[in-house]
Order: C-alpha cells, then sequence, then structure tokens
C-alpha cells in the first residue's frame, strides 16, 4: 500500500499523538498540522478506505497494522535524518527537524541505510575530524 506525501504526514501526526497522549482525536491533529477539523476529517476518511485508519465520525481514531507500519517507517526516517543532519552536518537542529519533515517523504530506503552507516562510520573512525567539521560550521554561523 502506497500513501501519498500527505498521507504519511497525516499518519505521521497520528502515531506521534497516540504514542504521546495515548489518544487521537480530529481537534488534536488539526491543530499539529495546522489545518481546519474539515481537512482532517476529509483525510481520515480517504485513509480509511484505504484501509490505513479505522475511523467512524464521533468514535475513537485508530492506525490499521498497515497505517501504523507506514507511520512507523517515517517517523523513523525523520529521526535518522534529523540526527544525521545535526550530529553530521552540523545544522541548527530547527532547520535540521524542517529539513527532515520535507527529506523523509522522499528518501529511498537504501539511502536511509547508507546515512546510518555512514553516520556510525564517521562517529567511530574519525571522532576529531567531525568534531572539528562541526566546530567550524559554527563558527562560521556566528
Amino acid at each position: 500500500m502506497t500513501a501519498s506525501k500527505r498521507e504519511e504526514e497525516y499518519l505521521e501526526t497520528m502515531y506521534l499523538l497516540h504514542k504521546n497522549k495515548g489518544v487521537i482525536r480530529v481537534k488534536d491533529i488539526a491543530k499539529v498540522m495546522h489545518v481546519k477539523p474539515p481537512s482532517v476529517v476529509d483525510a481520515l476518511k480517504k485513509l480509511a478506505e484505504k484501509g490505513l485508519v479505522e475511523y467512524e465520525k464521533y468514535d475513537r481514531i485508530l492506525l490499521t497494522e498497515e497505517g501504523r507500519r507506514i507511520a512507523e517507517g517515517i517517523y523513523s526516517k525523520h529521526v535518522l535524518l534529523t540526527q544525521f543532519f545535526v550530529d553530521i552536518l552540523g545544522i541548527p537542529p530547527e532547520v535540521a527537524e524542517q529539513d527532515a519533515c520535507q527529506f523523509e517523504h522522499y528518501v529511498h530506503e537504501v539511502t536511509v541505510e547508507r546515512i546510518k552507516e555512514f553516520a556510525a562510520f564517521i562517529q567511530e573512525q574519525c571522532p576529531y575530524v567531525l568534531k572539528q567539521f562541526i566546530k567550524e560550521r559554527v563558527e562560521k554561523a556566528d
């Protein structure tokens, strides 16, 4: 099952709401995604048709197994990319967070795995060079 970028954003938002609050509500999704509740309801209907969420009006919202799998994959890419941007490239956290939100929907699994391997390698084999690189970038930014 494939989901569009926007559908992935909804799934990730629902995943995080459930993880952090234990419940997924239309008003919370709308607040996080900066949209109006009717837009959320429309998205939930489409996601339910695709079998990615269980949704009935005025009832609880749940991710299906497939919806959760997609959401967890997107979220894990988000975390990896954010850490890579901050820890390896020295990008400020708020910028890294914004960039990760965009990259996570387009980056291939092969690329994700290679980023993970590269980050581990560079942190293990060249910690001094990495620290120097980041220090120089921070000094240039100031």
